[in-house]
C-alpha cells in the first residue's frame, strides 16, 4: 500500500508561532465548543493530535488521558506540561508518538476520543475516521473539529470570482499542501460510513477575521459566538465546525489489561520491557523515549 503523506510538526515552535499570536479567540470559542460536547467524566480519553497539549484542562474528568501526536517535539512539550498525571494523581496522562492512519491502540479501548484542528491534514481522511471508528468503546464518543469547506467568507469569495474551488462541491479541497477544506454533507457521510452517528453539530469561529478580532473586545466576540455555536444544526457557515459522534452499541470493547496494538501485524499482545514494547506475536519492538510511547516505526523484527 502507497505511504499516505503526513504533516509532521517534529521541531516546530507551533505553540509559539501559532497560538501565541493573536488567537485568542479562537482558543476560547473552541474550549467553548468542547466544553458542550465532551462527555464530563469517563475512563479513558484519547486526543488525536494532541501537540503539547493545549486542551488538557478539559479532561479533567477522565481516569486516563493519551496525547497522541506525530512529532515527538510536541508530545515532549506536553510532558515537560502536564507531567505524568493531574492533581491528586488524576488523570494519568500517557503520551504516544504515532500515525493516525495507524492508531496503535487495542479496538473498543477508549470511552472518548477528541480531534481538534488534525483532521484537516488527513488526505485521505475516511481511513483516518475508520480507525477512530475502530478504537471507540462501545457507545463511545468522538468529538471532531473539522475546517469548513462551506463557510460564509468562502462563499463571498466565490461569488466575487476570487476563488476558483467551489465551496458547494462537496469533495475536500487542498487549499495549501496537505490543507484541507471539508463540506459539512461529505463530513457527515464519511463519518456514517465509519459506524459513527452524529448526536450534535457546533459553528465555531463565526468572527474569525483579522479587522474584526483587532477592533472588538476579544470577550465580546466569545461571547457572541457562543451564541452563534448553537444554531449549528441549522446551517454551517464558519469556518470551523464540531461534531460529537457516538459509535455503534454492539461493537466489542476492548478486552481487560490490553491497550497498545502493533502497527506492524496488528496483535494487541504487546509487552512492556521499560526501554522498549516488545510484539510476541512478529517479534517488533518500538522505542520508549523518556516515557513516551514512540509506535511510529518499529526499531527492527517484525513482520510486514
Amino acid at each position: 500500500m502507497t505511504q499516505r503523506p503526513i504533516c509532521d510538526y517534529e521541531g516546530s515552535a507551533y505553540r509559539a508561532d501559532f497560538w501565541g499570536q493573536g488567537r485568542e479567540y479562537e482558543d476560547a470559542v473552541e474550549r467553548a465548543a468542547l466544553r458542550c460536547l465532551l462527555p464530563p467524566a469517563g475512563r479513558r480519553l484519547v486526543e488525536i493530535g494532541a501537540g503539547y497539549g493545549r486542551l488538557a484542562p478539559l479532561y479533567s474528568g477522565y481516569d486516563e488521558v493519551v496525547f497522541f501526536d506525530y512529532a515527538l517535539s510536541q508530545l515532549r512539550q506536553a510532558r515537560e506540561l502536564w507531567g505524568d498525571a493531574g492533581r491528586g494523581g488524576r488523570p494519568r496522562y500517557v503520551y504516544v508518538a504515532g500515525d493516525f492512519y495507524k492508531l496503535p491502540f487495542t479496538p473498543g479501548l477508549f470511552d472518548t476520543v477528541t480531534m481538534v484542528r488534525t483532521l484537516h491534514h488527513a488526505a485521505d481522511a475516511p481511513a483516518v475516521l475508520r480507525g477512530v471508528a475502530q478504537t471507540l468503546a462501545p457507545g463511545g464518543a468522538f468529538v471532531l473539529e473539522f475546517a469548513n469547506k462551506r463557510n460564509l467568507k468562502a462563499i463571498l469569495r466565490y461569488l466575487l470570482r476570487r476563488q476558483d474551488w467551489s465551496p458547494f462541491d462537496r469533495r475536500p479541497v487542498e487549499f495549501v499542501k496537505l490543507n484541507f477544506d471539508f463540506h459539512p454533507a461529505w463530513m457527515r457521510e464519511k463519518l456514517t460510513g465509519a459506524g459513527l452517528r452524529v448526536q450534535k453539530i457546533r459553528t465555531v469561529s463565526h468572527f474569525r477575521l483579522g479587522l474584526l478580532k483587532r477592533v472588538a473586545p476579544t470577550g465580546l466576540l466569545v461571547a457572541l459566538d457562543r451564541l452563534l455555536q448553537p444554531t449549528g444544526p441549522l446551517w454551517q457557515l464558519s469556518p470551523s465546525v464540531f461534531m460529537r459522534c457516538a459509535a455503534r452499541a454492539d461493537k466489542p470493547a476492548a478486552p481487560p489489561g490490553a491497550f497498545f496494538r502493533c502497527t506492524t501485524c496488528g496483535s494487541t499482545n504487546l509487552v512492556d520491557e521499560g526501554e522498549t514494547l516488545f510484539c510476541t506475536d512478529c517479534g517488533a519492538r518500538f522505542a520508549v523515549r523518556d516515557t513516551i510511547y514512540d509506535l511510529k516505526t518499529p526499531l527492527g523484527g517484525g513482520v510486514r
